[in-house]
């Protein structure tokens, strides 16, 4: 069962979070049922998108217009739509400058800084607006959403600065950027190049949205920008996960490592947590039919048994280091932590999160505060922690293949192992600058751990007392598993060099890892730069060459179900 079981953990990632090929079918935009892997289809492989059909949906769109222009009428003062934003709240306006007001809005709150979102999360974060605003609570119309899933279908993909945004009221700044393609203005990414969106507009016969009152207010007043970032760092961190336990398995072998630790008496019986069962199982499936991982009970006979004496040293060791035996624990934590943040991201992204909301039932209007960011921020900080985590035990396994002292018969530093009297003998260092690579970027992965949450400003004249910084959380997590991709890609090419010289074809299930990194990088047999090298791997990795290739030569692709199993 074990094989099937990893094979599991494998799709899954394809299937909810990495996707390589786009899809014949439309994703379908409800409020409802929009899931991660469907973002990150559109995303980053095109897939196209609709407005649900659904007569129940657009009839509560059309009734949430129609009772704001009912209390427009009327007189009252509405928030955002009849009053001033934020502390402004006490100055209203008549209702013949309603519509004025949302371009006032979308002009201020131009005010972004940093370098531009990058095109699959601009889509990303695009796709996330408007389906939170098809429920029929936010008073927009049907034709604006349309309108946001033209531009993705168009491959129009809104500019938008990544600073700027304190994840309460919403993502107000930077949700503008939204706002303001939709009627012409600002910059978007077109064919590959940063354009002027009314350019663009023009060559391809879109016409710019006149927005009436409330839908400024309902484009930028929401958590779209933290959320559809988190989606896509969600996405690669679920890959990462995978990668920690391959990279687990491969550096038991190259190490000549105890497999027992792995074992499912440790996990599934005496500590059930379902993140480290999931794990250990990974782990155990990549060492079937490995020559170099040992078990405990031949180390133990190895070790032989004390006899007369009343002290001896061990000639091995019967435990590894933490790193190795531990490593289902650590992994295990991320393993579980996308579990519940993602429950978190689905729930936030098929959620109403601007305001004022309209109830059509009631004929209410509610102000209230879901445009905070609240667990979007804490998902995002938990996520970071337990992602810079992984970097940290990767970064410890390469210790111990380097180093000498610890790497049990491997040449140091991974060097090519050259016969005695060889004219290249003592010129080479291996993966001596790997290592210090390796090691200075998982200190800065580490180092950007500090919770976002615990940085709430209070603003806009101590309206916004209490924000969420959920946006910030959302990026330096987006960053964090960048940096621990670029570790893992360092220790698969120490391990593939281990593995080389440890004797490749002894390598158990962790083969098809093995031979897919060989098919783009040679091993070293001298020194060389390898910063490319490094990049070829991240390239697999990002793209879901790596794990794919793994289950495609597992030749079964049958379990769908999730739970605890022994083996």
């Amino acid at each position: 069962m074990a094989k099937r079981l990893l094979l599991f953990t494998i799709s899954e990632v394809d299937r909810r979070m990495v996707v390589n090929s786009p899809s014949d079918s439309s994703v379908v935009i409800d409020g409802q049922t929009l899931t991660i892997d469907e973002i990150a289809e559109v995303a980053r492989n095109g897939r196209s998108v609709v407005l649900s059909e659904d007569s129940s949906l657009r009839d509560s769109m059309k009734a949430s217009v129609e009772l704001r222009n009912d209390l427009i009428d009327q007189g009252v003062p509405l928030y955002g739509i009849t009053t001033g934003f934020g502390d402004s709240v006490n100055r209203q306006i008549s209702p013949e400058k309603a519509s004025e007001l949302q371009d006032n809005l979308i002009r201020f709150l131009g005010v972004g800084t940093g370098d531009l979102l990058p095109r699959d999360a601009g889509r990303a974060v695009t796709l996330v607006r408007a389906n939170n605003l098809v429920r029929g609570h936010s008073a927009i119309r049907i034709e604006v959403v349309e309108r946001l899933l033209e531009l993705l279908n168009q491959d129009i993909v809104p500019a938008i600065p990544e600073e700027g945004s304190v994840g309460a009221s919403g993502d107000l700044a930077p949700l503008s950027y939204i706002a303001a393609v939709l009627t012409g203005k600002r910059k978007v990414y077109y064919e590959g190049e940063l354009q002027d969106t009314k350019e663009v507009m023009e060559d391809t016969g879109i016409d710019p949205i006149d927005l009436e009152p409330k839908e400024g207010l309902a484009l930028v007043n929401g958590t779209a920008y933290m959320t559809g970032i988190a989606a896509l760092t969600a996405a690669d961190a679920r890959r990462l996960a995978l990668c920690a336990d391959v990279c687990t398995a491969l550096a038991t072998e190259v190490l000549n490592g105890i497999s027992s630790p792995f074992h499912p008496f440790l996990h599934d019986v005496a500590k059930p947590h379902d993140g480290q069962i999931r794990s250990a199982r990974n782990i155990r499936w990549l060492l079937k039919e490995s020559d170099l991982a040992q078990p405990y009970d031949q180390v133990v006979e190895q070790a032989g048994t004390i006899e007369d004496e009343e002290f001896r040293e061990l000639s091995v060791s019967i435990q590894d280091k933490y790193s190795l035996r531990c490593a289902p624990h650590f992994i295990g934590t991320l393993w579980d932590a996308l579990e519940w943040a993602e429950q978190w991201l689905e729930t936030e992204i098929n959620s109403s999160n601007d305001n004022p909301l309209f109830d059509v039932e009631s004929e209410q209007v509610f102000s209230g505060g879901n445009f905070a960011g609240g667990h979007m921020a804490l998902a995002m900080d938990s996520l970071r922690t337990a992602v810079a985590s992984i970097g940290d035990l990767l970064d410890r396994q390469l210790e111990l293949i380097v180093d000498e002292k610890f790497n049990h018969g491997l040449t140091p530093n991974l060097i090519p192992d050259l016969p005695e009297g060889h004219s290249d003998k003592g010129l080479n260092h291996g993966f001596k600058g790997m290592q210090l690579a390796c090691s200075s970027i998982t200190a800065e992965a580490l180092n950007m751990c500090m919770p976002s949450t615990a940085f709430s400003r209070s603003t806009e004249s101590h309206n916004q007392d209490k924000v969420s910084m959920g946006a910030t959380a959302a990026r330096h997590t987006r960053d964090v598993v960048e940096l621990v991709e670029k570790v893992s890609s360092i220790h698969l090419l120490a391990l593939c060099q281990a593995a080389d010289l440890r004797g490749a074809k002894q390598l158990g299930n962790t083969t098809a890892i093995y031979e897919t990194i060989r098919e783009e990088v040679p091993p070293l047999e001298g020194d060389r730069e390898m910063d490319k090298d490094i990049q070829s791997v991240q390239t697999l990795l990002r793209n879901n060459q790596l794990l794919e290739d793994l289950e495609s030569k597992s030749h079964d692709n049958s379990l769908t179900e999730r739970g605890r199993h022994s083996d």
